[in-house]
C-alpha cells in the first residue's frame, strides 16, 4: 500500500457528529439547513459548524460540507455570500454536485477544495479529466461499481491528482445516484434536491413472485472487502447515513476504525463485523463491488434488521447445540419466550451502546470561543488593543495589535467606547463570543485616522483567523443573457423541432421532416462492436445521442463510435463523453440527464469544454427557467415530449417482480434481456418496468410527459423543442403514429400563438389590407395552433406536464 486511507464518517447532527469524531473517522461530511442532498436529517447551523471545525482538528479530524444538489438561478445570489463566510474558515472541503456550482468556487473561492458528489454519478474514466477541469480533487465513485471498474478508474485518478471516495457502508439505492427522478416526476420531492422520498422503500401490491418491497434492496458494506479497496487505490471510504443518529454512526466508525487499523498492522481483518448488526440495517450485501448481481441483494423489509438478525443468530446457535437427526425440527422452532429474550438482550445491547457514546461525547464542546478586547493609550503613543482568547493553543490565545499613527488630542472626533463598539461589535460572530470590550485604560479625548481603526480590526480577524486576511464578500457580477444565434439575423428566431429516435428503422423519418434526428445509442456494446459505426457513416443526417452511463468496456465503445465516425455534432448525457468530444473538435450538446438548471453550469460547459447547447432539466419549471443566461453563440433545448423516467438500475427489477429464470445478471442479460411488465403501489398507481435490448432497466411513470404550455411560456428562451419517438417505457401500449405525431408537432411550432407585440404589429398592416382581412391573418395562427394541441392531446390522451408547473 502507497497511500494513506482516510476514514469518512456522516454528521447529521451535532451529536452524531461528535460520535464520528470520537470513534476515529479522519473526516466528516455534513451539512447545513440547505443546499444539501439529505432535508431530512437534521443538519446544522453555520455557527454550529464553526464550532465543529474548530472541534473536529482538535482530533486531527477534517469536515467537508455538502452543497451536493442541483442550484437554481435565483439561488446564486445566497450561494455567493454563503461561500464568502466559508472561504474565511478552516473547513477542509465542499462536496458538490451542480455544474454551475463549481463554476463560481473555481471562479471566485479558489481557495476551497471541492469534492464531485456521488449525485455526479462517477462511473467511468473519461469522466475523471473532466471533473478535473471543472476544479475537483476529489471524486466519489458510483455504488454500482465493481473492483475491477474502481481499479481502473483510481488509475485515472492518480494520473490526474484526483482523490477517490467509495461508499464501504449504509444505504444502497436500487437507482444509479443523480438519475432517480421517483418523487420528482410526482410532487416535486427531487433527490437532486435533496428531498428524496424513498419511491424505492414503498410497499406495493404483491408482485407475481410474492414480493411486496419489489424496489427494496440491503445496505451495502464492504467490511470484509477493505484489503481489495486498499489495493485497488481507493483513498477515502465513506460511510453512509447522515439521516441516522449518534449510537448508529459510532458503531459503524469504529468498527470499521479497528478493522482498518488491524489490517494496517496485522495483515489480517481481525473484527467479525457483529457489532454493525446491532444498529440500523437492512442486512448486507456486497454484490455491487463483487460484481454479483443476483437476487439475494434484495429483501422485503425496508425497515431495521437488527432484531431479524439477532433471532437467525440465536437459532443458529440452537440448531448447532442439538444432534444432527433433530436438526431440522429444532432450526425451525423458536419459542415466544426465546423471541422475548433476544428481544430483551438486543435492547439491552442498544441501551449500552447509547450510555456509551452519551458519556464519550458529553464533554466534547463546540460552543463559541470568548473573546476580550481591551484598548489602551494616551496622547503621542499607539492605539494598543490586546487580544485574549480560551480554546486556541497557548501561543495563540494572547497578542497584541497596535495603530501606526499616535494617539492626538481631538474633542470632535475623538475615540470613545460607543465609536469601538460600533466598529468591533462583528467579533461578536459565529466563532467568538466578545465576551468584554474595555477602554479603561484608553484616555478620553483622543484620535487616530477611522482607516486606522479599520486596518486595526482587519489585523486582529486575520490573527484570530490563522493569520489569514479575511477574504472580502463576492458579489457576483450580473451574467449577460446572449441573443439566439438565429436572432442576430433575424429577429424572428424560429423554433426549431428536433425528434429522438432509437429504432434503426426509424432513420427514414429523415425523408418526411427537415427537423434535427438524435439517433439514441445503447447503453451497452458487444466486444469489438462496429455495427453503430458503420450505421452512423451510412446515415450523417442522424445526430449521435449518448446515453447517461456508459460504464467499462461500454463507454470504451462509445468513444471508438466518436473516434471513427467523427460526427459534426453529438448530443450527450455523459460527461466522459463529452470531455472526449470536445479533445477531437466535435461540438457537442449537454443532454436533457446532465440535469441543468442553471446558467453558470452552461458557462462552465460553454468556457471549460466549448459546448455548443445544452437541454435545460425537465425537472424545473418556467419561473426557474425564466432567468436563465444564454452564453454567447450557445443554443438552449428543452424535451416537450417524452416518456417520464423515474429511475435507471444496475440491478435487474424483473426478479422481484415477475420473475426471471436467471438467479443473477449476466453478460447476456444487458445485451439480450427486453422485457416489461408493472407494478403497482398501495395508492393504485402503476409503473412500467422496461428494459430494452443493450438497455439498463428502467421504470417510468405511465403517463407521457406532453408540454405545450412552455411553447407559449417561454419561447424566447428557447432555440428548440424536442419530441421522443423511441417509445421506450411505453408497455403494451400502442404508440402513436411517429409521422402523424412529428406532423403535428411542427404545426404546434409553426403557429405559436403570437405574444402581445405580435398582436401589436398586425395591427399596423398597410392601409390596402382590411382590418377584416388583417383580424384573419391574425387569428388563423391560433386556430391552428389550438387545433394542434388538441389533435396532440387525442394522440397521447395519458399525459402530464405536472414537473413543468411544480418545479424543485
Amino acid at each position: 500500500m502507497d497511500h494513506k486511507i482516510e476514514l469518512l464518517a456522516p454528521g447529521g447532527d451535532v451529536d452524531a457528529i461528535k460520535a464520528a469524531i470520537i470513534a476515529g473517522a479522519d473526516a466528516v461530511y455534513c451539512g447545513l439547513d440547505t443546499l444539501n442532498a439529505r432535508n431530512r436529517a437534521t443538519n446544522i447551523s453555520f455557527e454550529q459548524l464553526i464550532g465543529i471545525i474548530r472541534l473536529a482538528h482538535q482530533y486531527e479530524c477534517q469536515i467537508f460540507l455538502t452543497l451536493n444538489v442541483v442550484v437554481l438561478e435565483r439561488e446564486f445570489k445566497s450561494i455567493a455570500k454563503l461561500l464568502s463566510k466559508l472561504v474565511n474558515t478552516t473547513l477542509d472541503g465542499v462536496i458538490v454536485q451542480d455544474i454551475g456550482m463549481f463554476n463560481i468556487i473555481k471562479q471566485y473561492f479558489p481557495t476551497l477544495d471541492i469534492h464531485a458528489s456521488t449525485q455526479l454519478t462517477t462511473h467511468n474514466i473519461g469522466q475523471i479529466p473532466f471533473l478535473k477541469k471543472l476544479g475537483a480533487s476529489r471524486v466519489n465513485l458510483s455504488r454500482e461499481l465493481n473492483l475491477r471498474e474502481i481499479t481502473a478508474i483510481t488509475a485515472v485518478c492518480r494520473e490526474y491528482n484526483l482523490l477517490s471516495e467509495v461508499f464501504v457502508h449504509g444505504s444502497l439505492c436500487v437507482a444509479f445516484s443523480g438519475l432517480c427522478y421517483s418523487t420528482s416526476a410526482s410532487v416535486g420531492n427531487s433527490g437532486n434536491r435533496g428531498r428524496c422520498s424513498q419511491a424505492c422503500r414503498e410497499e406495493y401490491e404483491t408482485t407475481a413472485t410474492g414480493h411486496n418491497f419489489p424496489l427494496n434492496i440491503k445496505d451495502n458494506s464492504a467490511f470484509f472487502d477493505l484489503p481489495a479497496l486498499i489495493d485497488a487505490g481507493v483513498h477515502s471510504f465513506k460511510i453512509e447515513g447522515r439521516i441516522k443518529g449518534a449510537n448508529y454512526v459510532h458503531t459503524v466508525v469504529d468498527s470499521f476504525r479497528k478493522q482498518i487499523d488491524g489490517f494496517l498492522n496485522t495483515g489480517e481483518l481481525t473484527e467479525d463485523g457483529e457489532r454493525l448488526y446491532k444498529v440500523f440495517n437492512r442486512d448486507f450485501s456486497n454484490a455491487f463491488l463483487r460484481g454479483d448481481l443476483n437476487q439475494s441483494m434484495f429483501i422485503d423489509n425496508p425497515r431495521d434488521n437488527s432484531k431479524v438478525h439477532a433471532l437467525s443468530k440465536h437459532k443458529a446457535g440452537e440448531s448447532q447445540s442439538h444432534s444432527a437427526d433433530k436438526l431440522q425440527d429444532k432450526s425451525q422452532q423458536i419459542s415466544v419466550v426465546q423471541i422475548h429474550e433476544v428481544e430483551q438482550n438486543l435492547q439491552t445491547d442498544k441501551n449500552e451502546i447509547e450510555a456509551e457514546v452519551v458519556e464519550k461525547i458529553k464533554h466534547l464542546s463546540i460552543e463559541k470561543v470568548p473573546l476580550t478586547l481591551s484598548f489602551s493609550g494616551q496622547v503621542a503613543q499607539h492605539l494598543a488593543v490586546s487580544v485574549t482568547t480560551t480554546g486556541f493553543s497557548v501561543e495563540q490565545n494572547s497578542f497584541t495589535v497596535k495603530s501606526t499613527s499616535l494617539l492626538r488630542p481631538s474633542e470632535s472626533a475623538s475615540i470613545d467606547k460607543a465609536t469601538i463598539e460600533k466598529r468591533f461589535k462583528s467579533f461578536n460572530n459565529a466563532e467568538f463570543l466578545l465576551t468584554e470590550l474595555n477602554c479603561d485604560n484608553l484616555h478620553v479625548g483622543l484620535s487616530i485616522p477611522f482607516k486606522e481603526l479599520t486596518a486595526l480590526k482587519n489585523k486582529i480577524a486575520s490573527l484570530l483567523n490563522n493569520a489569514v486576511d479575511i477574504i472580502p464578500e463576492v458579489t457576483l457580477p450580473a451574467l449577460i443573457n446572449h441573443p439566439k444565434v438565429a436572432a442576430k439575423i433575424n429577429s424572428q428566431a424560429k423554433n426549431e423541432l428536433s425528434i429522438l429516435i432509437c429504432d434503426e428503422a426509424d432513420a427514414e423519418l429523415t425523408t418526411i421532416t427537415d427537423a434535427d434526428i438524435y439517433f439514441k445509442l445503447p447503453d451497452a456494446y458487444k466486444r469489438d462492436c462496429t455495427k453503430y459505426v458503420g450505421f452512423l457513416q451510412d446515415n450523417p443526417r442522424l445526430i449521435p445521442w449518448f446515453p447517461a452511463v456508459l460504464i467499462g468496456k461500454d463507454y470504451d465503445a462509445a468513444v471508438t463510435i466518436l473516434e471513427q465516425v467523427k460526427p459534426p455534432l453529438i448530443v450527450t448525457n455523459n460527461t466522459g463523453i463529452a470531455y472526449q468530444a470536445n479533445a477531437l473538435g466535435i461540438k457537442w450538446i449537454a443532454g436533457p440527464f446532465l440535469n441543468t438548471t442553471n446558467s453558470y453550469a452552461l458557462l462552465a460547459m460553454k468556457e471549460d469544454f466549448d459546448c455548443s447547447g445544452a437541454f435545460i432539466s425537465n425537472e424545473i419549471n418556467a419561473m426557474q427557467m425564466k432567468h436563465i443566461a444564454r452564453p454567447e453563440n450557445f443554443k438552449l433545448f428543452y424535451s416537450i415530449y417524452h416518456p417520464i423516467l423515474l429511475m435507471t438500475s444496475r440491478q435487474c427489477f424483473f426478479q422481484q417482480s415477475v420473475g426471471c429464470e436467471k438467479p443473477r445478471i449476466d453478460n447476456g442479460c444487458m445485451l439480450s434481456c427486453d422485457k416489461s411488465t408493472t407494478i403497482t403501489n398501495l395508492k393504485g398507481v402503476s409503473f412500467e418496468i422496461d428494459k430494452q435490448k443493450a438497455g439498463y432497466p428502467s421504470i417510468y411513470n405511465q403517463d407521457q410527459f406532453l408540454n405545450m404550455d412552455i411553447i407559449e411560456d417561454l419561447s424566447n428562451l428557447f432555440d428548440g423543442f424536442m419530441i421522443d419517438l423511441t417509445n421506450i417505457g411505453a408497455g403494451d401500449r400502442q404508440s402513436p403514429d411517429k409521422a402523424l405525431l412529428i406532423s403535428q408537432f411542427e404545426e404546434l411550432l409553426s403557429n405559436k400563438k403570437p405574444n402581445k407585440k405580435s398582436d401589436s404589429a398586425s395591427d399596423e398592416k398597410s392601409d390596402s389590407v382590411s382590418n377584416e382581412e388583417a383580424n384573419k391573418e391574425a387569428k388563423n395562427p391560433i386556430d391552428n395552433h389550438s387545433s394542434a394541441k388538441q389533435q396532440l392531446h387525442n394522440l397521447v390522451p395519458q399525459s402530464t406536464n405536472i414537473q413543468y408547473h411544480n418545479g424543485l
